[in-house]
């Protein structure tokens, strides 16, 4: 099977979990999710299978969406319920307008610590697996976007929100990082991915769904990059690109596309510079030859 499945993984479950699941299920080898999940966190999971995992860091680039609520006065070692507490504070009296007040300073481009309990790699091993040993690194913090910030709910000692942003972005320290800002400390105590990229939360389908039906469930490779605009070839232009030629394509815009054949078949991922477009990323070949 070549394709994506668009997931919803359950609570309870890491994101290598329901890859095994899946790769039995399916029946392949070639398998892998388009970002990870935390093991207590639920929702949109990607899982490209076959010829579609040669497409997975493009789905990545797309934003995500996160349903998150947020427990104030107390933090805890993995930044979410599972862990230790390892601090409490007074939760002061705030008000919705006070909360709205601080989202605003956590909206747009900023650098981001990732927490110890994630899958980040430093010196080929996982920081959760270090900070599981009691170890703690030093880490660099990295480039994200939060888009929007939305408060959904809010009483004394809980807010839930909703947050676009981009790849990269970890919800747990947020919430932390949120919780400092008000004056207290806090940690994630639920948290629901509704989107990544082009795929939804209310377009997704559980494991015993895909396991029943896995071709329904299976959506083709190209939605990986429904976000690109598609740039559809000419039999020689298809032929000449796919092959590692660089081709002039008169009339077309300075970017990236999904390139499509003269039979509408999805070919791969193209660059366009100065009217000529050279492929980026080939799924399959075209040939002149019976055409």
């Amino acid at each position: 099977m070549d394709g994506v499945v668009n997931v919803i993984k359950p609570p309870g479950m890491t994101s290598h979990d329901v890859i095994g699941f899946l790769r039995r299920a399916l029946n392949t080898k070639k398998i892998g999710h388009g970002g990870t999940l935390d093991p207590d966190a639920a929702g949109v999971l990607p899982v490209f299978a076959g010829a579609a995992t040669r497409l997975l860091s493009y789905a990545m680039e797309g934003r995500k969406q996160y349903i998150a609520e947020f427990t104030l006065g107390e933090q805890r070692d993995t930044g979410d319920d599972s862990g230790t507490v390892v601090k409490t504070m007074p939760v002061p009296e705030l008000t919705v307008a006070q909360l709205q007040e601080v989202f605003q300073g956590f909206l747009g481009q900023q650098l981001q610590m990732p927490p110890m309990y994630s899958a980040v790699k430093i010196n080929g091993q996982k920081l959760y697996q270090l900070a599981r040993k009691g170890v703690e690194v030093e880490r660099q913090a990295r480039p994200i976007e939060i888009y929007t910030l939305k408060l959904l709910d809010f009483n004394r000692t809980k807010f839930t929100v909703a947050v676009e942003c981009s790849k990269g972005t970890y919800i747990r320290v947020l919430g932390e990082d949120i919780a400092t800002a008000l004056g207290t400390c806090g940690t994630m105590s639920f948290l629901l991915r509704t989107q990544v990229g082009s795929y939804l939360l209310n377009e997704a389908h559980t494991l015993q769904e895909i396991a029943a039906n896995p071709q329904d469930c299976c959506a083709e490779p190209i939605s990986a990059v429904s976000h690109l605009p598609q740039l559809a070839l000419t039999a020689n232009q298809a032929a000449r690109i796919t092959n590692g030629v660089r081709t002039t394509v008169n009339g077309t815009a300075d970017g990236q596309y999904a390139l499509l054949g003269p039979e509408n078949e999805f070919l791969g991922i193209g660059k366009c510079v100065e009217c000529k477009v050279q492929a980026e990323k080939i799924f399959q070949h075209y040939t002149l030859d019976d055409k």
